[in-house]
């Protein structure tokens, strides 16, 4: 081989020529096109300044039993599966009975890699008392978002106004670090979007309107396709107003026992652009899978 100096024409011309193999080939990666998304991504949760895995393991599948039937052995499996696979966002609440569970299961895992979501139902005399059992409970210091749960009126706020003044302290505290509302009706879900308390938003939603909320003020009100647009609605207020949104009965409550039904809903969440992250209470690996893979697959067909 020749060894010789290479001109500076001859250098423009071979860089500028592999430049336009890369672009062609798209060897570059973002630069070709737009950075892929995944279930398992650490998105922005609203304006909290937090994090989240865009995917969530819920532990409370008919108010915690489905998770509760597993035993501690079997839920550990789940939760460290779930991590494996890069799910760091778990969601439990005092109804479920599941506190313990997730204390025993998120041992040796580190702390910070974790967001923990919790939820305080009715109105106790004394929250911040309340919230002390449940870090207990937990085994953490701190608790990433703590709900207000099951919120049915349209004048929660003031029907909860103790619980609201308990978590804002507790915020100031940095033993919780947002607070929020899960909602099970129409008039609180209106409440909740114009709201500027709420940091994070647990909302209802499936294209097909199962177990969504309705005018009705009760959380177990039947619902159909007509709940789904006034839920949008409002959604999309939470968004305009900086709120946190966090999909739930993404699966219809387990309703969803066909994979198109699956399909349909993770879809429509998903490419929705309504939600930050969606939580969906998982049993066994196999859902996990599924869940990552449906998610993945919406999510690349947005890019």
């Amino acid at each position: 081989m020749t060894n010789r100096t290479m001109t500076r024409r001859e250098f423009v011309s071979r860089t500028a020529s592999l430049a336009g193999a890369v672009m062609v080939t798209g060897l570059v990666g973002p630069v070709a096109g737009k950075e892929k998304q995944t279930a398992t991504d650490h998105v922005k949760l609203g304006k909290t300044g937090l994090k989240i895995s865009r995917l969530g393991l819920g532990a409370g599948s008919k108010g915690g039993s489905i998770q509760r039937a597993l035993g501690q052995d079997g839920f550990n499996r789940l939760i460290r599966y779930a991590y494996d696979q890069g799910i760091t966002y778990i969601d439990t609440a005092d109804s479920y009975r599941t506190h313990e569970m997730v204390r025993e299961a998120i041992k040796g895992l580190p702390r910070e890699k974790l967001f923990i979501q919790s939820k305080m139902p009715g109105t106790p005399d004394n929250p911040l008392e309340v919230l002390d059992r449940y870090r207990k409970e937990l085994g953490v210091e701190y608790i990433d978002s703590l709900l207000t749960h099951c919120t049915v009126t349209g004048a929660w706020d003031d029907e909860r106004r103790r619980i609201l003044d308990a978590l804002e302290q507790a915020k100031e505290n940095k033993i919780i670090r947002a607070h929020g509302v899960s909602c099970h009706s129409l008039p609180a879900v209106t409440l909740a979007a114009k709201l500027p308390w709420v940091d994070v938003n647990l909302v209802r939603i499936n294209p097909q309107g199962a177990h969504m909320d309705t005018p009705a003020e009760r959380w177990d009100a039947p619902s159909d396709g007509s709940a789904v647009e006034p839920v949008i609605q409002q959604i999309r207020e939470m968004r305009k107003n900086g709120h946190g949104v966090i999909g739930m009965k993404i699966i219809g409550d387990g309703d969803f026992t066909k994979a198109e039904d699956r399909e349909k809903s993770i879809r429509f969440t998903m490419q929705s652009g309504l939600v930050d992250a969606v939580v969906i209470g998982f049993k066994s690996p196999a859902e996990i899978d599924e869940a990552i893979e449906r998610i993945n697959r919406a999510l690349a067909d947005l890019a």
